[in-house]
């Protein structure tokens, strides 16, 4: 079956085979048996709608859906819907937090996946899964012919002695824990210290994390704080901007963001608080 598959907004997980589509109507040479909008994001569901509309209107048998719409997740298909080497071997997560799209997406339960193929690994909480899961997802990075990434994120709190041996063997290129919640700051500090056991360097830069701001209550000042304190935990942080359910986020937050998202913006504001 010929699928193409439609996109609002072109990101760095987006695929590039011949048979997708940016942002784009269909074409005089199009063909397809169905024509997938997918939609990863709220606020690109207004424009995914207009799409549909123009290629179900030429006549093609056309679906639309994607998390945006809170739907649970089923297999992950390579290459379908992420470009190639993403992958994505469980979906959902045990916690409940407040900020996040998974529990009203896939319930408030974990659910292990068959283990494709893959380098990036987009899980939402690998850590979280079966022993046997994760050696089996640990086995098949070992096969990869590019070194792993974790951008999916991984949970400081339950990250064990074990795991972290695991990660130092992959030499993964770069690893995202989080910085959510005032909460979350301890369990960063002890995973820090497990990771530098292992063997792992702050100098490196490959253990990072996603530290949130610009959620209600939150100041520039205590932003910045969270920042430095990820650092000295010993991960290089990146800064996630808040966002509402239905995409909106205080703009002067967006020039903070920018900053602390930028490596080299964040590698000099580190190096003059180490000096100052």
């Amino acid at each position: 079956m010929k699928i193409i598959r439609v996109f609002p907004r072109q990101t760095n997980a987006t695929p590039t085979d011949e048979d997708v589509r940016i942002n784009a109507p269909p074409s005089l040479f199009d063909e397809a048996d169905e024509v997938h909008i997918s939609v990863a994001f709220t606020w690109d569901i207004p424009q995914a709608e207009f799409l549909y509309s123009q290629w179900s209107n030429a006549g093609f048998n056309t679906k639309m859906g994607g998390p945006a719409f809170n739907e649970k997740g089923g297999d992950f298909i390579p290459g379908m819907y992420l470009k190639k080497g993403y992958v994505i071997t469980s979906r959902g997560c045990n916690n409940n937090c407040w900020f996040c799209s998974v529990p009203r997406r896939e319930g408030n339960e974990l659910r292990e996946l068959p283990i494709t193929a893959g380098w990036n690994i987009l899980d939402d909480n690998l850590l979280a899964c079966s022993e046997s899961h994760k050696s089996a997802v640990f086995e098949m990075l070992k096969r990869q012919a590019y070194r792993p990434q974790f951008t999916g994120g991984l949970e400081a709190k339950i990250l064990t002695k074990k795991d972290a041996a695991r990660l130092f063997e992959l030499k993964p290129v770069t690893m995202f824990f989080a910085y959510d919640e005032p909460a979350d700051y301890e369990p960063l500090i002890e995973a820090g210290k497990l990771l530098r056991q292992a063997g792992f360097k702050s100098s490196n830069h490959q253990a990072r994390c996603y530290v949130l701001c610009g959620y209600r209550g939150d100041t520039f000042d205590k932003a910045e704080r969270r920042m430095y304190q990820a650092w000295e935990a010993g991960f290089f942080p990146f800064a996630m901007l808040y966002r509402d359910f239905k995409g909106e986020y205080k703009q002067d937050w967006k020039q903070f963001q920018r900053q602390w998202a930028n490596p080299f913006i964040t590698a000099t504001k580190l190096k003059e608080r180490a000096i100052a």
